[in-house]
């Protein structure tokens, strides 16, 4: 995707906490570039359970101070915030059920999905598949 024309993208976790991580310099690079990229275009989504997620990990894995992490979590939801109801819910259940994606995986897809999104970047999913109208890309390969 040309850097022209970004289309409306929902940023997983690990892109939230590789930006981060000063373990991994190139991984950091790249997600604060996308991080800021998609900030400054509005084209940059996040749901609940990301911020949720970010939070956890950066606080446990990462060692952040509490808050550091409240700020850089409140910094983040200034991205669109997809928020699920009990039928996204549930449809993550079936995509569960019936794809075999773990259940948060799925809940991920369905909020990418219902906020527009054509695009979601992960490192944890299949790169390069397209579910739903989403296509999964690995920004880190």
């Amino acid at each position: 995707m040309s850097a022209g024309r970004l289309s409306r993208t929902f940023l997983d976790t690990n892109v939230l906490v590789y930006a981060e991580d000063s373990s991994n310099p190139v991984k950091q690079k790249k997600a604060v570039e996308l991080i800021l990229e998609h900030r400054r275009r509005r084209t940059g989504v996040v749901s609940l359970q990301v911020l949720q997620e970010f939070f956890v990990t950066v606080t446990k894995k990462l060692k952040l101070d509490v808050g550091i992490a409240r700020y850089k979590v409140e910094f983040h939801s200034r991205f669109d915030v997809a928020e699920p109801a009990v039928n996204d819910l549930l449809a993550a259940i079936d995509m569960h059920r019936f794809h075999g994606f773990s259940f948060w995986d799925a809940l991920v897809l369905r909020m990418a999905k219902q906020a527009g999104c054509r695009v979601l970047l992960s490192e944890d999913m299949q790169h390069g598949q397209e579910i739903d109208g989403v296509k999964i890309v690995n920004p880190f390969l």
